[in-house]
């Protein structure tokens, strides 16, 4: 009867370890949609100016995923699209300066 009931709490000891991990290792949605739209934007960039939707979405969703656990693809998400606004913003830049001096 004694033993029953030790295999019994180790048995609630590891489930509860095992809840406890699996909580620790959940994915960060908005973080990794904030990733992919700022790849897309980087992607839809060098074709369109359709790209500064998929650049203000990524950026969004890339900020707000940073206030959440993990933050890998958040932090990746913002610096892509910090660069992919940053080009674009160069790329306006450039276009007027060309016809302005035209």
């Amino acid at each position: 009867m004694n033993d029953n009931f030790q295999r019994a709490q180790y048995q609630n000891i590891n489930f509860d370890n095992y809840s406890r991990v699996k909580k620790d290792k959940e994915a960060n949605g908005i973080g990794i949609a904030g990733f992919v739209l700022s790849i897309v934007s980087v992607v839809v960039s060098l074709n369109s100016l359709f790209s500064i939707v998929f650049w203000i979405l990524g950026i969004i969703f890339s900020i707000i995923g940073l206030f959440q656990k993990p933050k890998g693809f958040a932090i990746a998400g913002t610096i892509i699209s910090a660069i992919s606004g940053l080009f674009f913003i160069l790329m306006i830049v450039f276009a007027v300066l060309i016809f302005y001096f035209m």
